[in-house]
């Protein structure tokens, strides 16, 4: 037997949700925006230590945005997805 009609024999069910796939690569895009944000904290603060309070209150809100992104990536995925 050739391997053609081997794999011409083979069928194969796939079930599932896409949107599984597309939450998983919606959650990378906060993912490295927290981790910028926090790094640019941290940049700050070892440049200016005396603005450390500020520069910390800024980057919370900045991680909540950030994260707000997360929250309308599952949200879209629920949507669609089932």
């Amino acid at each position: 037997m050739d391997p053609i009609s081997v794999l011409a024999s083979i069928n194969v069910d796939i079930t599932g949700s896409i949107a599984n796939v597309g939450y998983g690569l919606a959650a990378i895009g906060p993912a490295i925006g927290v981790g910028i944000v926090v790094g640019k904290t941290i940049e700050g603060v070892a440049r200016q230590p005396e603005l450390s309070g500020k520069l910390q209150g800024t980057m919370w809100i900045g991680i909540a945005f950030t994260e707000a992104l997360a929250f309308v990536g599952i949200g879209v995925a629920f949507l669609f997805g089932y």
